[in-house]
């Protein structure tokens, strides 16, 4: 299980431990945002940080609806007792997990301030 709160500003955030390429993990926050069509973003200065290999370029849609192309790279979470690989886009600004990272789980969250926020892996 994956757990987390509410924060003052009205975002569920969660715990994630990724993996630096030295083995060591790291745990991060993520706001989960549900309009993000992607697995997870993460600032340049953590992907530098967890010295993650690049795949290339993926171009994305802002919610504006206008067009930015954002650099693809590989991370290793923890996730359901395993390690598992899953695609970064890198942006500026916190981290956020999207509807990809979800799918397959029950997320329940108390929404007041600090509130628990819990995402469980679907049997």
């Amino acid at each position: 299980m994956i757990t987390g709160s509410v924060t003052a500003a009205r975002e569920a955030a969660i715990l994630l431990s990724l993996c630096r390429s030295d083995g060591v993990d790291e745990t991060i926050e993520a706001v989960i945002d549900t309009g993000f069509d992607g697995f997870l973003t993460l600032s340049p200065s953590l992907i530098a940080s967890l010295e993650l290999p690049s795949y290339g370029i993926r171009e994305a849609a802002l919610a504006d609806g206008s067009m930015i192309s954002l650099r693809v790279y590989e991370a290793s979470l923890k996730w359901r007792d395993r390690t598992r690989s899953v695609q970064v886009l890198e942006t500026e600004g916190g981290s956020l997990a999207g509807m990809p990272f979800l799918y397959g789980s029950r997320l329940t969250m108390e929404i007041i301030d600090g509130g628990p926020v819990a995402i469980e892996g679907l049997a």
